[in-house]
Protein backbone atom coordinates (compact mmCIF):
# COMPACT_ATOMS: atom_id res chain seq x y z
CA UNK A 1 0.00 0.00 0.00
CA UNK A 2 1.55 3.41 -1.09
CA UNK A 3 0.72 6.49 1.29
CA UNK A 4 0.61 9.76 -0.73
CA UNK A 5 0.31 13.14 1.10
CA UNK A 6 -1.00 16.30 -0.23
CA UNK A 7 0.36 19.12 0.74
CA UNK A 8 0.30 18.19 4.38
CA UNK A 9 1.36 21.20 6.88
CA UNK A 10 4.49 20.20 8.69
CA UNK A 11 4.61 16.73 7.38
CA UNK A 12 8.28 16.09 8.40
CA UNK A 13 7.65 16.15 12.03
CA UNK A 14 4.28 14.02 12.03
CA UNK A 15 5.22 11.54 8.94
CA UNK A 16 7.04 8.70 10.87
CA UNK A 17 3.60 8.70 13.39
CA UNK A 18 1.54 9.54 10.52
CA UNK A 19 2.59 6.68 8.60
CA UNK A 20 2.68 4.02 11.48
CA UNK A 21 -0.95 4.42 12.03
CA UNK A 22 -2.51 4.65 8.24
CA UNK A 23 -0.42 1.43 7.97
CA UNK A 24 -1.90 -0.20 11.08
CA UNK A 25 -5.30 0.92 9.64
CA UNK A 26 -5.11 -0.35 6.27
CA UNK A 27 -3.32 -3.68 7.66
CA UNK A 28 -6.82 -4.05 9.88
CA UNK A 29 -9.37 -2.59 7.47
CA UNK A 30 -7.81 -3.79 3.81
CA UNK A 31 -9.06 -0.89 2.00
CA UNK A 32 -9.74 -1.31 -1.61
CA UNK A 33 -8.01 1.54 -2.77
CA UNK A 34 -4.22 0.10 -2.96
CA UNK A 35 -3.34 3.72 -2.34
CA UNK A 36 -4.11 5.72 0.20
CA UNK A 37 -4.61 9.79 -0.59
CA UNK A 38 -4.10 12.17 2.49
CA UNK A 39 -5.67 15.35 2.90
CA UNK A 40 -5.51 17.86 5.42
CA UNK A 41 -8.79 20.24 6.28
CA UNK A 42 -7.60 24.05 5.66
CA UNK A 43 -9.73 25.26 8.62
CA UNK A 44 -8.89 22.93 11.57
CA UNK A 45 -5.39 21.09 9.66
CA UNK A 46 -6.88 17.50 11.21
CA UNK A 47 -5.65 14.91 8.50
CA UNK A 48 -8.03 12.30 6.69
CA UNK A 49 -8.61 10.27 3.77
CA UNK A 50 -11.41 8.52 1.77
CA UNK A 51 -11.25 4.84 1.39
CA UNK A 52 -14.00 2.08 0.70
CA UNK A 53 -14.14 -1.04 3.32
CA UNK A 54 -16.00 -3.94 3.59
CA UNK A 55 -19.00 -4.79 5.89
CA UNK A 56 -17.92 -7.38 7.82
CA UNK A 57 -14.29 -5.46 8.65
CA UNK A 58 -16.27 -2.35 9.53
CA UNK A 59 -18.52 -4.01 11.83
CA UNK A 60 -16.31 -6.08 13.88
CA UNK A 61 -13.98 -2.75 14.49
CA UNK A 62 -16.41 -0.23 13.63
CA UNK A 63 -18.37 1.55 16.90
CA UNK A 64 -20.98 4.30 16.78
CA UNK A 65 -20.76 4.54 20.93
CA UNK A 66 -18.49 7.49 20.90
CA UNK A 67 -17.44 10.17 23.56
CA UNK A 68 -17.62 13.51 22.63
CA UNK A 69 -14.44 13.98 24.91
CA UNK A 70 -13.23 10.76 25.91
CA UNK A 71 -10.78 12.12 28.79
CA UNK A 72 -12.96 14.65 29.92
CA UNK A 73 -16.71 13.68 29.15
CA UNK A 74 -16.98 10.42 28.61
CA UNK A 75 -20.60 10.26 29.44
CA UNK A 76 -21.34 12.47 26.14
CA UNK A 77 -22.12 10.72 23.03
CA UNK A 78 -20.86 12.23 19.66
CA UNK A 79 -23.72 10.92 17.80
CA UNK A 80 -27.29 11.65 17.90
CA UNK A 81 -29.66 8.88 18.86
CA UNK A 82 -30.93 7.12 15.97
CA UNK A 83 -34.41 7.23 14.65
CA UNK A 84 -35.95 4.01 14.42
CA UNK A 85 -39.40 4.59 13.27
CA UNK A 86 -38.29 7.07 10.53
CA UNK A 87 -38.72 6.33 7.02
CA UNK A 88 -35.45 8.01 5.68
CA UNK A 89 -33.81 5.20 8.35
CA UNK A 90 -36.30 1.99 7.38
CA UNK A 91 -35.97 2.85 3.30
CA UNK A 92 -32.16 3.05 4.55
CA UNK A 93 -32.50 -0.61 6.13
CA UNK A 94 -34.43 -2.03 2.94
CA UNK A 95 -31.57 -0.61 0.58
CA UNK A 96 -28.78 -2.05 2.68
CA UNK A 97 -30.36 -5.48 2.66
CA UNK A 98 -29.97 -5.37 -1.12
CA UNK A 99 -26.28 -4.72 -1.32
CA UNK A 100 -26.48 -1.08 -1.37
CA UNK A 101 -22.53 0.83 -1.08
CA UNK A 102 -23.10 3.56 1.31
CA UNK A 103 -20.43 6.73 1.06
CA UNK A 104 -19.21 9.59 3.10
CA UNK A 105 -20.00 7.89 6.32
CA UNK A 106 -17.25 9.67 8.79
CA UNK A 107 -15.40 8.40 11.52
CA UNK A 108 -11.69 8.81 13.17
CA UNK A 109 -9.40 5.56 13.60
CA UNK A 110 -7.80 5.65 17.29
CA UNK A 111 -6.79 3.24 19.72
CA UNK A 112 -6.26 5.67 22.83
CA UNK A 113 -10.12 4.20 24.00
CA UNK A 114 -11.69 1.19 23.22
CA UNK A 115 -8.89 -0.26 21.72
CA UNK A 116 -10.95 -3.36 19.93
CA UNK A 117 -13.14 -0.92 17.93
CA UNK A 118 -10.49 1.58 16.65
CA UNK A 119 -12.79 3.08 14.22
CA UNK A 120 -14.93 5.15 15.86
CA UNK A 121 -18.38 6.66 13.96
CA UNK A 122 -18.73 10.10 14.04
CA UNK A 123 -21.39 10.68 11.02
CA UNK A 124 -23.60 8.41 9.69
CA UNK A 125 -24.55 6.04 12.48
CA UNK A 126 -28.03 5.38 10.81
CA UNK A 127 -26.21 4.08 7.62
CA UNK A 128 -23.68 2.11 10.53
CA UNK A 129 -26.27 0.34 11.64
CA UNK A 130 -28.37 -0.45 8.30
CA UNK A 131 -24.79 -1.99 7.13
CA UNK A 132 -24.71 -3.71 10.64
CA UNK A 133 -28.14 -5.37 10.31
CA UNK A 134 -28.04 -6.29 6.46
CA UNK A 135 -24.70 -8.12 7.46
CA UNK A 136 -25.93 -9.40 10.29
CA UNK A 137 -29.31 -11.17 9.10
CA UNK A 138 -28.54 -11.65 5.28
CA UNK A 139 -24.42 -11.83 5.30
CA UNK A 140 -24.62 -8.70 2.45
CA UNK A 141 -20.87 -7.56 2.67
CA UNK A 142 -19.88 -5.13 0.16
CA UNK A 143 -17.65 -2.26 0.08
CA UNK A 144 -18.95 0.95 1.97
CA UNK A 145 -17.19 4.83 1.97
CA UNK A 146 -15.56 6.53 4.56
CA UNK A 147 -14.10 9.45 5.52
CA UNK A 148 -11.52 8.60 8.17
CA UNK A 149 -9.68 10.71 10.32
CA UNK A 150 -6.25 10.26 11.87
CA UNK A 151 -3.86 11.36 14.68
CA UNK A 152 -7.01 13.94 16.26
CA UNK A 153 -6.28 16.51 18.56
CA UNK A 154 -9.24 17.48 21.28
CA UNK A 155 -9.97 20.52 19.26
CA UNK A 156 -9.94 18.42 16.37
CA UNK A 157 -12.27 16.27 17.00
CA UNK A 158 -14.87 18.19 19.00
CA UNK A 159 -14.67 20.26 15.38
CA UNK A 160 -15.13 16.98 12.89
CA UNK A 161 -18.18 15.90 15.40
CA UNK A 162 -19.77 18.76 15.62
CA UNK A 163 -19.87 19.06 11.72
CA UNK A 164 -20.55 15.49 11.16
CA UNK A 165 -23.49 15.55 13.48
CA UNK A 166 -24.82 19.37 12.03
CA UNK A 167 -27.53 19.09 9.24
CA UNK A 168 -30.33 21.00 7.24
CA UNK A 169 -33.42 18.96 7.67
CA UNK A 170 -34.85 17.68 4.59
CA UNK A 171 -38.46 18.60 4.32
CA UNK A 172 -40.70 15.29 3.94
CA UNK A 173 -42.36 16.97 0.99
CA UNK A 174 -39.03 18.00 -0.67
CA UNK A 175 -38.66 13.86 -0.34
CA UNK A 176 -41.87 13.27 -1.84
CA UNK A 177 -41.21 15.37 -4.37
CA UNK A 178 -37.80 13.79 -5.11
CA UNK A 179 -39.42 10.35 -5.14
CA UNK A 180 -42.23 11.37 -7.32
CA UNK A 181 -39.68 13.27 -9.94
CA UNK A 182 -38.16 9.43 -9.85
CA UNK A 183 -41.63 7.73 -10.79
CA UNK A 184 -42.12 10.19 -14.09
CA UNK A 185 -43.70 13.64 -14.64
CA UNK A 186 -47.79 12.17 -14.54
CA UNK A 187 -48.34 13.54 -11.26
CA UNK A 188 -47.18 16.97 -12.20
CA UNK A 189 -48.14 17.11 -15.78
CA UNK A 190 -51.95 16.48 -14.21
CA UNK A 191 -51.43 19.12 -11.89
CA UNK A 192 -50.30 21.58 -14.45
CA UNK A 193 -53.40 20.39 -16.75
CA UNK A 194 -56.32 20.99 -14.15
CA UNK A 195 -54.64 24.21 -13.21
CA UNK A 196 -53.48 22.97 -9.71
CA UNK A 197 -49.77 24.29 -10.23
CA UNK A 198 -48.81 27.32 -12.45
CA UNK A 199 -47.08 26.03 -15.88
CA UNK A 200 -43.68 25.04 -15.73
CA UNK A 201 -43.90 25.25 -11.68
CA UNK A 202 -42.68 22.63 -10.33
CA UNK A 203 -44.20 21.39 -6.22
CA UNK A 204 -43.41 22.98 -3.15
CA UNK A 205 -40.50 21.53 -1.42
CA UNK A 206 -42.47 22.90 1.95
CA UNK A 207 -46.17 23.09 2.78
CA UNK A 208 -46.40 26.52 3.93
CA UNK A 209 -48.89 29.70 2.76
CA UNK A 210 -48.32 30.85 -0.83
CA UNK A 211 -46.50 28.17 -1.82
CA UNK A 212 -47.36 25.56 -4.68
CA UNK A 213 -49.41 22.60 -4.27
CA UNK A 214 -46.92 20.07 -2.70
CA UNK A 215 -47.01 16.55 -3.65
CA UNK A 216 -48.78 15.31 -0.45
CA UNK A 217 -51.49 17.74 -1.27
CA UNK A 218 -51.73 16.71 -4.76
CA UNK A 219 -51.60 12.88 -3.96
CA UNK A 220 -54.38 13.72 -0.83
CA UNK A 221 -56.65 14.65 -3.50
CA UNK A 222 -56.44 12.49 -6.00
CA UNK A 223 -56.58 9.58 -3.13
CA UNK A 224 -59.67 10.88 -1.81
CA UNK A 225 -61.80 11.38 -4.99
CA UNK A 226 -61.52 7.82 -5.60
CA UNK A 227 -62.66 6.55 -1.86
CA UNK A 228 -65.20 8.55 -2.16
CA UNK A 229 -66.50 7.42 -5.76
CA UNK A 230 -65.78 3.94 -4.36
CA UNK A 231 -68.86 4.87 -1.97
CA UNK A 232 -71.22 6.90 -4.00
CA UNK A 233 -74.14 4.45 -4.48
CA UNK A 234 -73.92 3.75 -0.63
CA UNK A 235 -76.48 5.44 1.35
CA UNK A 236 -74.63 8.40 2.85
CA UNK A 237 -75.92 8.69 6.18
CA UNK A 238 -75.62 4.76 6.88
CA UNK A 239 -71.58 4.89 5.35
CA UNK A 240 -68.69 5.78 7.28
CA UNK A 241 -67.07 8.39 5.23
CA UNK A 242 -63.55 8.72 6.13
CA UNK A 243 -61.12 10.68 4.23
CA UNK A 244 -57.79 10.30 4.54
CA UNK A 245 -54.15 11.70 4.49
CA UNK A 246 -51.77 10.77 2.11
CA UNK A 247 -48.09 9.71 3.82
CA UNK A 248 -45.42 11.55 3.81
CA UNK A 249 -41.41 11.29 3.41
CA UNK A 250 -41.33 7.68 2.22
CA UNK A 251 -43.04 5.16 0.32
CA UNK A 252 -46.95 5.32 0.13
CA UNK A 253 -48.44 2.31 -0.57
CA UNK A 254 -51.31 3.23 -1.09
CA UNK A 255 -50.88 5.72 -3.11
CA UNK A 256 -48.99 3.36 -5.38
CA UNK A 257 -51.98 0.39 -5.19
CA UNK A 258 -54.36 3.28 -6.48
CA UNK A 259 -51.83 3.83 -9.36
CA UNK A 260 -51.75 -0.01 -10.22
CA UNK A 261 -55.36 -0.37 -9.80
CA UNK A 262 -56.35 2.69 -12.08
CA UNK A 263 -53.92 2.38 -14.76
CA UNK A 264 -55.95 5.61 -16.68
CA UNK A 265 -55.96 7.56 -13.81
CA UNK A 266 -54.30 10.23 -15.75
CA UNK A 267 -56.90 10.50 -18.48
CA UNK A 268 -59.79 9.84 -16.02
CA UNK A 269 -62.14 12.77 -17.58
CA UNK A 270 -63.96 13.18 -14.59
CA UNK A 271 -60.93 13.40 -11.98
CA UNK A 272 -59.74 16.03 -14.06
CA UNK A 273 -62.57 17.98 -13.56
CA UNK A 274 -62.92 17.64 -10.22
CA UNK A 275 -59.38 18.83 -10.20
CA UNK A 276 -60.15 22.08 -12.28
CA UNK A 277 -63.32 23.02 -10.04
CA UNK A 278 -60.77 22.32 -6.63
CA UNK A 279 -58.10 25.11 -8.77
CA UNK A 280 -61.03 27.63 -9.35
CA UNK A 281 -62.63 27.39 -5.97
CA UNK A 282 -58.80 27.72 -4.60
CA UNK A 283 -58.25 31.11 -6.49
CA UNK A 284 -61.45 32.39 -5.65
CA UNK A 285 -60.55 31.65 -2.36
CA UNK A 286 -57.18 33.20 -2.13
CA UNK A 287 -58.23 36.21 -4.63
CA UNK A 288 -61.22 37.40 -1.94
CA UNK A 289 -58.38 37.68 1.05
CA UNK A 290 -55.05 38.77 -1.12
CA UNK A 291 -53.48 42.15 -1.06
CA UNK A 292 -55.29 44.62 -2.76
CA UNK A 293 -59.09 43.72 -1.38
CA UNK A 294 -60.85 45.30 1.09
CA UNK A 295 -59.99 42.17 3.59
CA UNK A 296 -56.46 40.75 3.37
CA UNK A 297 -55.81 37.70 5.66
CA UNK A 298 -53.20 35.21 4.64
CA UNK A 299 -54.37 32.45 6.87
CA UNK A 300 -58.08 32.63 5.42
CA UNK A 301 -56.50 33.01 1.91
CA UNK A 302 -54.82 29.81 1.67
CA UNK A 303 -57.86 27.71 3.46
CA UNK A 304 -58.66 25.48 0.70
CA UNK A 305 -54.98 24.05 1.10
CA UNK A 306 -55.71 23.10 5.12
CA UNK A 307 -55.69 19.30 4.58
CA UNK A 308 -58.95 18.03 6.15
CA UNK A 309 -60.65 20.79 3.70
CA UNK A 310 -58.84 19.77 0.65
CA UNK A 311 -59.42 16.49 1.75
CA UNK A 312 -63.34 16.49 2.32
CA UNK A 313 -63.92 18.75 -0.80
CA UNK A 314 -62.28 15.92 -2.82
CA UNK A 315 -64.20 13.28 -1.28
CA UNK A 316 -67.08 14.40 -1.74
CA UNK A 317 -66.75 14.75 -5.38
CA UNK A 318 -66.30 11.74 -5.67
CA UNK A 319 -69.28 10.59 -3.86
CA UNK A 320 -71.21 12.74 -5.64
CA UNK A 321 -69.82 11.81 -9.25
CA UNK A 322 -73.05 9.50 -10.19
CA UNK A 323 -75.17 13.11 -9.01
CA UNK A 324 -74.57 15.09 -11.74
CA UNK A 325 -77.34 17.81 -10.08
CA UNK A 326 -75.67 18.18 -6.52
CA UNK A 327 -72.17 17.90 -8.72
CA UNK A 328 -72.92 20.81 -9.67
CA UNK A 329 -74.01 22.59 -6.63
CA UNK A 330 -70.68 21.38 -5.42
CA UNK A 331 -68.83 22.87 -7.88
CA UNK A 332 -70.31 26.19 -8.20
CA UNK A 333 -70.08 26.79 -4.24
CA UNK A 334 -67.41 29.98 -5.54
CA UNK A 335 -70.30 31.04 -8.30
CA UNK A 336 -73.11 31.12 -5.87
CA UNK A 337 -71.11 32.63 -3.02
CA UNK A 338 -71.04 36.68 -1.96
CA UNK A 339 -67.71 36.66 -0.36
CA UNK A 340 -65.26 33.96 -0.22
CA UNK A 341 -66.33 30.70 -1.32
CA UNK A 342 -65.57 29.26 2.12
CA UNK A 343 -66.56 31.77 4.31
CA UNK A 344 -63.16 31.29 6.64
CA UNK A 345 -64.62 33.76 8.86
CA UNK A 346 -67.65 31.67 9.66
CA UNK A 347 -65.80 28.51 9.67
CA UNK A 348 -63.15 30.28 12.39
CA UNK A 349 -65.90 30.89 14.78
CA UNK A 350 -67.45 27.28 14.74
CA UNK A 351 -67.13 25.27 17.35
CA UNK A 352 -69.07 22.20 18.65
CA UNK A 353 -69.28 21.60 22.71
CA UNK A 354 -67.27 18.74 22.71
CA UNK A 355 -64.53 20.98 21.17
CA UNK A 356 -61.44 22.05 23.20
CA UNK A 357 -60.78 25.43 24.50
CA UNK A 358 -57.88 26.50 21.95
CA UNK A 359 -60.04 24.90 19.26
CA UNK A 360 -59.54 27.98 17.09
CA UNK A 361 -62.87 26.61 14.00
CA UNK A 362 -63.49 24.40 11.66
CA UNK A 363 -60.83 23.59 8.96
CA UNK A 364 -57.88 25.00 11.66
CA UNK A 365 -57.13 21.32 12.29
CA UNK A 366 -56.30 18.08 9.89
CA UNK A 367 -57.31 14.98 11.93
CA UNK A 368 -60.19 12.13 11.64
CA UNK A 369 -62.22 14.40 13.33
CA UNK A 370 -61.98 17.25 11.40
CA UNK A 371 -62.37 15.79 7.83
CA UNK A 372 -65.48 13.93 8.61
CA UNK A 373 -67.39 17.17 10.03
CA UNK A 374 -65.96 18.74 6.53
CA UNK A 375 -67.21 15.53 4.46
CA UNK A 376 -70.71 16.50 5.95
CA UNK A 377 -70.16 20.86 5.53
CA UNK A 378 -69.77 20.12 1.69
CA UNK A 379 -72.05 16.89 1.10
CA UNK A 380 -74.81 19.31 2.96
CA UNK A 381 -73.88 22.21 0.79
CA UNK A 382 -74.40 20.22 -1.95
CA UNK A 383 -78.00 19.75 -1.17
CA UNK A 384 -79.34 23.19 -2.42
CA UNK A 385 -76.25 24.75 -3.41
CA UNK A 386 -76.75 27.84 -1.43
CA UNK A 387 -73.10 28.72 -0.08
CA UNK A 388 -71.48 27.72 3.02
CA UNK A 389 -73.19 29.77 5.80
CA UNK A 390 -72.96 29.83 9.79
CA UNK A 391 -76.29 27.84 10.10
CA UNK A 392 -74.99 24.87 7.78
CA UNK A 393 -71.79 24.75 9.46
CA UNK A 394 -73.50 24.01 12.84
CA UNK A 395 -75.77 21.66 11.07
CA UNK A 396 -72.98 19.75 9.59
CA UNK A 397 -71.37 19.39 12.78
CA UNK A 398 -74.62 18.42 13.95
CA UNK A 399 -74.76 15.70 11.39
CA UNK A 400 -71.37 14.47 11.95
CA UNK A 401 -71.60 13.37 15.62
CA UNK A 402 -74.91 11.81 14.88
CA UNK A 403 -73.69 9.73 12.03
CA UNK A 404 -71.10 8.23 14.53
CA UNK A 405 -73.54 7.60 16.91
CA UNK A 406 -75.85 5.82 14.19
CA UNK A 407 -72.52 3.50 13.00
CA UNK A 408 -71.67 2.99 16.63
CA UNK A 409 -75.44 1.28 16.70
CA UNK A 410 -74.97 -0.21 13.37
CA UNK A 411 -71.69 -2.24 14.52
CA UNK A 412 -72.96 -2.96 17.64
CA UNK A 413 -76.14 -4.67 16.01
CA UNK A 414 -73.69 -6.73 13.80
CA UNK A 415 -71.90 -8.15 16.63
CA UNK A 416 -75.58 -9.59 18.31
CA UNK A 417 -76.35 -11.09 14.92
Amino acid sequence: MEIIYSNINNLAEIKESLESIVTEFSEIFMPLESSIYLLQDSVTDAIFCECHILADKFIQYGTKDVPLDPDEQPEYRANRELVEDNAAFLQMKIDAQKGRNFSNIVTEYTTDFDSEHPLKIIGGQHRFEAISEAFHNSSINVYQGIKVYFCLNIEQRLDVQLISNTNIAVSSDLLDRMMETVKGPQLRNWCHEVGLLDTNSDFSDKKQRGNSITVREARTFIMNYFNGRNVSGLPFDKTKTQCILAKTGGIDNDWENLKLSNPNLWDDVLLKEAGKQFAVLSHKQNEYYTEGSKKTNKEFADKAYNYAILAAWSYVAGVLSNNPTRLERHYNLPANSKKDPLNAEALSKAKHKSDPINYRGLGSRTDVKERGRLVELFYLQAEKGSGITSPIINLAMTKYFAKQANLEVLEAEKKIK
